[in-house]
């Protein structure tokens, strides 16, 4: 059984949603029978790296309410806790994500995506890293088994470009307009950080059929 998860490395709700699937996974008795694919979603495809701002500032510079934003950050931060993940979003560095969905299909190559995302994910909600930089990226490859010299060329790549491409086109056309989005077997389709057992009760049915 395959889960096709769309999702963004910015999204918090992304990290929230992976731990909540993993959770229900571990409950879930053919959990040895289902296969993860991750596909590339940018919430901004526009975003300019900018190291020189926090978080907060930024959406508040884009017109968001600091109050707003501030209570948006603190109850993603009380879901996480929930499940076991340390959010520091004030510390997060506003950074586009499209080289680090790059770094997401190279590790494709090595199955080794799941954990990928685990580290990009951390990186940018825990450890305040930037994921726009291509040092940053190679560290976390390098955890994965990759050289150092061999991932560089593949994310100065444009190879790497046209598969984070195809995965936002399969997003549009398959109606995908939220991250994160999951899809049980081609067929059955959750979307959000849904409860631990929404995502059992969505694997036992996919499964069945």
């Amino acid at each position: 059984m395959t889960i096709t998860i769309w999702s963004d490395i910015r999204c918090p709700f992304c990290y929230i949603g992976k731990r909540k699937l993993e959770n229900a996974l571990s409950q879930f008795e053919h959990k040895d029978d289902v296969t993860i694919e991750w596909k590339s979603f940018e919430l901004d495809p526009n975003l300019r790296t900018n190291t020189n701002i926090n978080s907060l500032d930024y959406f508040v510079n884009k017109g968001a309410n600091k109050d707003q934003i501030n209570q948006m950050f603190s109850n993603a931060t009380a879901m996480a806790k929930e499940v076991g993940i340390e959010f520091n979003l004030n510390d997060a560095v506003v950074a586009n994500s499209f080289n680090a969905h790059k770094l997401m299909h190279a590790a494709k190559k090595i199955n080794k995506q799941n954990e990928a995302k685990e580290l990009l994910l951390k990186a940018h909600f825990t450890d305040g890293k930037n994921i726009d930089d291509l040092k940053v990226l190679v560290a976390i490859g390098e955890r994965l088994g990759f050289e150092a010299t061999d991932l560089e060329k593949q994310l100065n790549d444009t190879a790497l470009d046209k598969k984070v491409a195809e995965d936002q086109i399969q997003a549009k056309e398959i109606g995908v307009t939220g991250v994160p989005f999951f899809v049980f077997n081609n067929k059955h389709a959750l979307s959000g950080a849904q409860p631990e057992e929404v995502f059992l009760e969505a694997l036992e049915k996919a499964y069945n059929e």
